[in-house]
């Protein structure tokens, strides 16, 4: 089954890898230039965003084509760095692509392979950052095979993650793994953190790493949760040195819950400096871009 990424699409696609994909030094990534080399000093923060999209439909009020305007708004005016995403099927995703514009591509596979499923897609501005590595994992006992759901599952999860170069700071690396956890089966989310965690253990633990996603599960107030900052992981959102109003992250396009459950989350390895954490309530003529309100952090990788 072909792995749909934007990065892999310029070439055509590929068959979907065994190991991680590697990729070649890019010839059209800005330099970071002299200033920047060994680390510069001032480098401007990450700006980190989690969102899941919900999928695309036509059914109203909250269609995709009633939203899609209120997310071309939203990530226009936050200038984002980089956008883990939850739920954008294929054609939603080209949707963001081209509202986005050319400074942005992205990385995902449809989680029944190819197009088809939702996604994890990464969006990423190619004007600060060059992916370096790739891969997908399924949230499953078969992980590395496509489409395999396991554990109870209501429906297929998986992870993407991408090992990144900051070409604004004297071309450090970082990983971002980003990841939809099942919104049915307790047994199914607590095995797949525990996944997750070894599949981190594996990467180069000398490099910063952020993990994006929906958890269905509230912050503070589960198994998943304490596993996860178990292994060292910080919630960016308690570390934050500023951070606004605290809300619901799942809305269900209502009025926003103040002091709800965060479902959302953006942790972070130690290290990472967090500047400031919010959850965003924009909303476009009384339209909310999604069910879900975005998280995001501005941080500086340490």
């Amino acid at each position: 089954m072909p792995i749909l990424s934007r990065v892999i699409r310029r070439t055509g696609r590929k068959a979907a890898p065994t190991a991680p994909v590697t990729l070649p030094p890019s010839s059209t990534a800005p330099s970071a230039g002299p200033a920047a080399a060994g680390g510069r000093p001032g480098a401007p923060p990450l700006h980190v965003m989690s969102f899941n999209l919900r999928h695309a439909s036509t059914a109203e009020p909250n269609s995709w084509a009633a939203r899609r305007p209120a997310v071309r708004a939203l990530l226009h005016r936050e200038g984002l760095h980089v956008i883990g995403t939850q739920e954008g099927l294929y054609q939603q995703l080209r949707d963001i692509e081209a509202d986005l514009g050319a400074p942005y591509d992205w990385i995902g596979t449809g989680r029944a392979g190819g197009s088809r499923g939702e996604f994890t897609a990464v969006f990423y501005d190619t004007r600060r950052l060059a992916p370096q590595e790739y891969d997908h994992f399924w949230l499953s006992d078969t992980p590395d095979v496509i489409g395999s759901n396991g554990w109870g599952g209501g429906s297929v999860r998986m992870v993407t993650w991408v090992r990144f170069r900051d070409l604004l700071d004297g071309d450090r690396e970082f990983f971002v793994l980003n990841t939809h956890l099942d919104d049915r089966s307790r047994r199914a989310r607590a095995r797949a953190a525990a996944l997750i965690i070894r599949r981190i253990a594996g990467l180069d633990r000398s490099l910063p790493l952020l993990v994006t996603g929906d958890f269905n599960v509230a912050a503070h107030r589960s198994p998943v949760y304490d596993a996860m900052l178990a292994t060292g992981l910080a919630d960016t959102w308690d570390t934050a040195a500023e951070r606004g109003a605290l809300y619901g992250t799942f809305h269900g396009y209502g009025p926003p819950r103040p002091d709800g459950d965060r479902i959302d989350w953006i942790l972070a390895t130690p290290g990472i400096t967090v500047h400031r954490a919010s959850i965003g309530t924009f909303s476009l003529n009384g339209q909310f871009p999604s069910d879900h309100l975005p998280v995001q952090a501005l941080l500086t990788l340490g």
